[in-house]
């Protein structure tokens, strides 16, 4: 089976939507999910690396990699996507905007963590502090146990758009932007990009990817 492509998708490729990338790739890859991360930008800072603090940010949260270069996110980079995951409501409106099929795969990176999450840890979402990812996730393994069905589980996911109220306020599904802000505007980021990628990541392991 091919591995799943997940794509994330920011504004400029520099901030949030590396650092989801690269911490949701690690995240996978401990957990020994395959799959494909990327990411892009809907007004990229084409050739640019992350900004320092991003990178400082990534590998505190334990990515091993956090060599990057920004992009543009362009309809072919959405159309080769099995799952897109936005830093932001609108840039859900930008992915469906250039390709309007991909409405079926796409969330705010938040939102599907939430539609994903346990019910009983719905309302909770803690934010996993850096210290605790440093403990790698195991998976667990079934001889009998068919693979995921990665577009069927997100074909799943959308289903239940419609029975999660959103969020009050809706900017919960947000993760704010740290371009040129403080620092502890790129904790807040980080953390709630972090606490997303494994609640994402929890939510694979136990539909058996």
């Amino acid at each position: 089976m091919t591995a799943p492509r997940i794509l994330i998708v920011c504004t400029g490729n520099i901030c949030r939507s590396p650092l989801g990338e690269q911490l949701l790739r690690e995240n996978l890859r401990s957990a020994g999910i395959d799959a494909v991360v990327t990411s892009a930008g809907t007004h990229a800072m084409t050739g640019s690396a992350m900004t320092p603090e991003a990178a400082a940010l990534s590998t505190q949260y334990g990515a091993s990699n956090t060599q990057h270069v920004a992009r543009q996110l362009t309809e072919k980079l959405i159309a080769d996507a099995d799952l897109v995951l936005t830093a932001t409501r609108d840039h859900r409106r930008d992915v469906v905007t250039l390709l309007p099929k991909a409405t079926r795969y796409t969330f705010t990176l938040n939102q599907f963590a939430r539609l994903v999450a346990p019910a009983d840890a719905e309302d909770a979402h803690p934010l996993v502090e850096p210290a605790e990812t440093a403990i790698p996730v195991s998976k667990p393994t079934s001889a009998t146990r068919p693979p995921l069905d990665f577009s069927a589980f997100i074909a799943s996911v959308a289903s239940t758009r419609g029975l999660h109220p959103s969020p009050n306020p809706p900017t919960l599904d947000d993760v704010e932007d740290p371009y040129r802000q403080s620092a502890a505007v790129y904790d807040r980021a980080a953390a709630a990009i972090n606490a997303s990628v494994a609640t994402i990541t929890a939510a694979l392991i136990a539909a058996g990817a």
